[in-house]
């Protein structure tokens, strides 16, 4: 997953807004990491899930992020992202998209999106695994 994958994501996540991004792709709002990029905040792990799947063609659930987010942090960062640090419960404030005028949705999107089976990835890069389980690029 390139950098270029992650702007894509970005670009979607501003078209559609975060509620309809969100929905679509089926990822919960996060209160957690927060993807900053150019003055405007998004849900990291939506925007990850949806980068690997410019990426690899499969998208990466929420369940894939079910150990942590310290990885995703990192690749993100490595990618030259910043992501900021979860808040206390208590200051916590939802993450909001900036508003834009949205297209119709397409019945067929979302249906295509929740039919998606997920395949095994790395949970270092989030690379799809081969047959044999181990990772090309990690070892």
């Amino acid at each position: 997953m390139t950098r270029q994958h992650v702007l894509q994501a970005l670009a979607e996540y501003d078209a559609r807004g975060g509620e309809e991004f969100l929905e679509v792709y089926g990822f919960e709002p996060s209160r957690g990491y927060t993807l900053v990029h150019e003055g405007h905040s998004y849900d990291s792990r939506a925007i990850l899930g949806v980068a690997h799947r410019f990426a690899t063609g499969r998208l990466a659930t929420p369940d894939d992020f079910s150990g942590g987010m310290q990885g995703p942090v990192a690749i993100l960062r490595k990618r030259g992202f910043e992501v900021s640090e979860p808040v206390s419960a208590a200051r916590a404030a939802p993450v909001r998209a900036p508003r834009t005028t949205r297209a119709p949705r397409s019945p067929v999107a979302r249906s295509a999106a929740a039919r998606e089976t997920p395949a095994a990835i790395c949970p270092t890069c989030l690379m799809t695994l081969p047959a044999t389980g181990v990772c090309d690029e990690c070892g």
